[in-house]
């Protein structure tokens, strides 16, 4: 029998992953240390995700890996023993503990110090999210506690010093501190330094955020919590899906709502009969781009030429720029709905031309048919198709359909690069869904001549992915190598594809309408290092977000 090739395993891991996880959110529950849920960390061994790195080592524990998790679920999540996903958000009226997460849009609710409860609200995508980081979370626990607890010697002195310095519960310095933190590192299976860089990550996030307990209390906990499991299997880490949850999986139901709040504010503000042009991207670089100048020329402030110069000086300044913006055409739209996605809406028509930067003056003054620009919020994974499916079709009033007139769609974001390096931009001309036959062709009116010659930009597919945690190197490598000749990977594109082509099928939108999608390059999954794990861009990342931002208003300008 022919040998599978690397990138064949890693395909049928994640093949294997999304099943199990299908199959355990309609069974009800499961515990991540039983038998169902060693089967889903062991489809997520043999994947080996790039960005939880040596989870597959079994001598160490991974800690950039760790800190990724912990950034993006909720405070005290060490300390539980029952997690329950639902889709009924009815805790408003409670006492019990509203939680958002540092680096994810995600509400979870402290119901006792050892139950919390996750609303999801943005489909299967955000199961897999939560699924994903629970097993790693899992995985590491065993190893602390293979550690900490050998079967013959018992408690290694190692773990009996450092439980010491957990339970006295005070703030360590100096000589303490480094004793501390060179008996963890010995469990961990990591160098002093390595251990303290994450013990400094974690400290400093929380002091500023309150976004987790600590590195000490954090590996404690998950270690006792294993030992506990040991002892007797009611102690046990289990996972609840509640029935509303099941019953929501392939329904619209937040996203109708949020796509019917924004439909109204438009219909109530007599926007819905103007041409309409649809931004998916970020809060904040079209309205700095439109009302930055502005801002800063009303505050007595010298505009400085260059544009992305301009974008630095607004830093902080968000407040002051929706101020000035609300005078002007512009209305923010906090979404109440659940879907945690923001909108903007800017009335071209309201712009002051002389408050513009000079670099997008000639482009509005050109503009007659007072275009109505819709930025909404980042989606996240397939609640992208949820979303655009809803806001492309009809709205309905007093009985009566209304067919807003929306005239292009434009996608931008961040996504990993495949051909080139952090800080390049990619312009998709199709999408190709993994782990599915699903692919889509994308006429994009955007081409790599219309940016800077400086800038490098790439033109191809784009893999539309599971998820962030489900990123292997070999399956990666082999979408770039291969005659697929993939440039890079994201979470949406394909799944806003999917809604456009099936809103031009229904005759919701016409076939002509302008399509655009470019992604600047935020990580490169197959470079060490360079994976999202690694951290966010910071100030790397505002020329190509604004670069990509601007020349979307341009299109969208020289259209109308």
């Amino acid at each position: 029998m022919e040998e599978l090739s690397k990138s064949q395993k890693a395909r049928i891991a994640i093949r294997t992953f999304k099943i199990h996880a299908d199959s355990l959110t309609l069974q009800g529950s499961y515990k991540p240390s039983g038998r169902t849920g060693e089967k889903l960390a062991e489809s997520l061994r043999q994947l080996s995700p790039e960005i939880y790195g040596s989870m597959t080592d079994s001598r160490i524990v991974e800690l950039k890996g760790l800190e990724y998790v912990i950034d993006r679920m909720p405070c005290g999540i060490e300390n539980c023993t029952r997690l329950i996903l639902t889709a009924q958000e009815d805790f408003h009226e409670t006492s019990f503990t509203e939680i958002l997460p540092l680096k994810r849009r995600r509400v979870s609710y402290a119901v006792s110090p050892h139950e919390m409860c996750f609303v999801i609200t943005r489909g299967k995508s955000e199961i897999y999210d939560i699924l994903t980081h629970i097993t790693f979370l899992n995985s590491e626990a065993q190893k602390i506690y293979r550690q900490a607890f050998h079967s013959i010697e018992g408690m290694s002195p190692e773990w009996r010093e450092f439980e010491k310095v957990v339970l006295a519960k005070r703030e360590l310095v100096g000589g303490e501190l480094d004793q501390a933190i060179w008996n963890l590192s010995i469990i961990l299976g990591r160098t002093y330094r390595e251990t303290r860089d994450t013990y400094e990550y974690f400290e400093k996030n929380r002091k500023e955020h309150k976004s987790n307990n600590g590195l000490f209390a954090l590996i404690y906990q998950i270690g006792m919590r294993i030992r506990a499991e040991q002892e007797s299997g009611q102690n046990e880490l289990t996972i609840y899906f509640t029935p509303s949850l099941q019953e929501m999986i392939g329904h619209h139901k937040y996203a109708s709502l949020w796509a019917d709040s924004l439909k109204r504010t438009l219909y109530q503000s007599g926007l819905h009969e103007r041409p309409l042009h649809v931004i998916s991207a970020n809060m904040h670089s079209v309205r700095n781009l439109l009302y930055g100048a502005g801002t800063l020329d009303d505050a007595g402030e010298t505009v400085p030429e260059d544009i992305y110069e301009m974008v630095k000086n607004l830093r902080d300044r968000d407040e002051q720029v929706m101020r000035y913006g609300g005078k002007n055409g512009f209305v923010f739209l906090q979404d109440n709905t659940g879907s945690n996605i923001d909108v903007n809406i800017i009335d071209c028509s309201r712009i002051v031309p002389e408050k513009l930067h000079p670099s997008l003056k000639d482009c509005l003054s050109n503009c007659s048919d007072e275009p109505v620009i819709i930025v909404i919020d980042y989606a996240f994974g397939t609640q992208a198709f949820d979303i655009m499916d809803e806001l492309l079709s009809p709205f309905t009033h007093n009985d009566k359909e209304i067919q807003f007139d929306i005239q292009s769609i434009s996608i931008m974001g961040k996504a990993g690069v495949l051909a080139g390096k952090k800080g390049d931009i990619m312009l998709a001309n199709a999408h190709v869904m993994e782990g599915t036959p699903h692919n889509y062709m994308v006429k994009n009116d955007l081409t790599p001549e219309d940016f800077d010659q400086d800038v490098a930009v790439f033109i191809g597919p784009m893999v539309t992915v599971l998820g962030t945690s489900l990123q292997n190197r070999d399956v990666l490598e082999r979408f770039h190598s291969s005659s697929w000749k993939a440039i890079g990977l994201e979470m949406e594109g394909g799944h806003y594809q999917r809604a456009i082509s099936g809103a031009i099928i229904q005759g919701h939108i016409s076939s002509d309408m302008k399509i655009r999608y470019a992604y600047y390059a935020s990580d490169n999954p197959l470079v060490s290092g360079q994976t999202l794990a690694s951290g966010p861009m910071g100030e790397e990342g505002i020329v190509p977000t604004y670069m990509i931002s601007k020349i979307i208003l341009e299109k969208i300008f020289s259209a109308s």
